[in-house]
C-alpha cells in the first residue's frame, strides 16, 4: 500500500522537476531568441526609395500605399514592394516601315517620344508592362497618322504632326498614369526614284521662276530703253549728248581703233572731236607727270 503511494508520489514530483526545468528553459531560450527575432524584423523591415523613384507596396497582395522617397519600414512577411517606378522623363524611338501615306507613297518614319509617369500606381496596376505598351501606342499612332496625311504634308508641316501624335497617344496613356510631353519626327524617308522625280520636279520648278525674273527685268529694260527714246525724240542736243558721252567712254577703255556708225559720227562735229582728243592728252599727260615723280622720288 505504502510502497504504491510512494511510486506515485514520486512520479508527481518527477512530472512536476520536468515542468520546472521545462519552464525554465523554455524562458531562457526565449531570453536568447527574442533580440535575434526582433534583429532580423528590423533588418528585413526598412526599404529605401530614391528621389526620384516611387515604391508600390503591397500587403498580403493588396495595394497598401505609395512609397515616397526615403526610408520607409514594411512589415516582413506580410509587405512586399513590388515595383519602383522612375518617375524621370523618358524617351521612347518609334518608328513606321513601309507605310502608305493618303496619296499611297510607301515611306519610312524615324519618330522620338517624350512622356513621364504621373501616377505610380496606375501605372504599374492597370498596365501589365507600361514601358513596351506605351512604345506599342506611340508606334500604332503614328501609322494612323500617316495613312491620314499626304507626303507634301508631312515633310512641309511636321510641326502641326507632331502635335496630333503627341495629342493622340496621351489622350490613350492617361488612364495608365502616364502623360506625353512631346513627339518629334526626325525623319521621313522616301523611294529613291520618287526622291530622284521631286528633285528633278523641284529643279525645273526653280529654273520657271528664274526664266520669269529674266524676263521681267527685259521687259522693265525695255520700257525704260522706250522711255528714254522719247526723251531723245524730244530733245535732239541730249541725244548728242549722249552720243559724246558714249563715244568718249568707249575710247578711253580700250586704247585701239574704234569703227562707229556714220549717223554717230555726223552727229559729233570736229569741234567736239578736238575736245575729246584734248581729254584724252590732259589725261595721258597726267599719267606720264605721276611715273616721272614716282621714278625722282624712288
Amino acid at each position: 500500500m505504502f510502497r504504491g503511494t510512494n511510486n506515485v508520489i514520486a512520479l508527481l514530483l518527477l512530472v512536476a522537476t520536468g515542468v520546472v526545468t521545462g519552464a525554465f528553459a523554455v524562458a531562457d531560450l526565449a531570453y536568447w531568441w527574442a533580440p535575434l527575432i526582433g534583429g532580423l524584423i528590423l533588418t528585413f523591415s526598412p526599404r529605401q526609395v530614391l528621389e526620384w523613384e516611387r515604391g508600390i507596396l503591397l500587403r498580403i497582395g493588396r495595394f497598401r500605399r505609395t512609397l515616397q522617397p526615403g526610408i520607409s519600414w514594411i512589415v516582413p512577411g506580410f509587405d512586399s514592394v513590388t515595383r519602383k517606378v522612375d518617375m524621370r522623363i523618358r524617351s521612347t524611338h518609334f518608328k513606321a516601315e513601309a507605310t502608305l501615306t493618303k496619296d499611297t507613297v510607301p515611306v519610312n518614319v524615324d519618330a522620338v517620344l517624350f512622356w513621364v509617369v504621373i501616377d505610380a500606381e496606375k501605372a504599374v496596376l492597370e498596365v501589365e508592362h507600361f514601358l513596351s505598351t506605351v512604345s506599342w501606342a506611340a508606334q500604332t499612332t503614328l501609322r494612323d497618322v500617316i495613312g491620314r496625311t499626304e507626303l507634301v504634308r508631312m515633310i512641309t508641316d511636321r510641326a502641326t504632326l507632331d502635335q496630333e501624335l503627341r495629342d493622340t497617344i496621351d489622350a490613350k496613356t492617361h488612364d495608365w498614369g502616364v502623360t506625353v510631353q512631346s513627339v518629334e519626327i526626325r525623319d521621313v524617308m522616301i523611294p529613291r526614284t520618287l526622291e530622284d522625280a521631286m528633285s528633278r520636279k523641284a529643279q525645273a520648278e526653280r529654273e520657271r521662276e528664274s526664266r520669269i525674273i529674266l524676263a521681267a527685268g527685259e521687259q522693265r529694260i525695255a520700257d525704260e530703253m522706250h522711255e528714254a527714246a522719247r526723251r531723245y525724240e524730244d530733245d535732239p542736243i541730249a541725244l548728242r549728248l549722249r552720243a559724246m558721252n558714249v563715244t568718249y567712254e568707249s575710247i578711253k577703255e580700250c586704247d585701239s581703233l574704234m569703227v562707229i556708225p556714220s549717223g554717230m559720227g555726223d552727229s559729233i562735229n570736229p569741234g567736239v572731236i578736238g575736245m575729246i582728243a584734248a581729254g584724252m592728252g590732259l589725261e595721258q599727260g597726267n599719267g606720264q607727270r605721276e611715273t616721272v615723280e614716282s621714278n625722282v622720288e624712288s
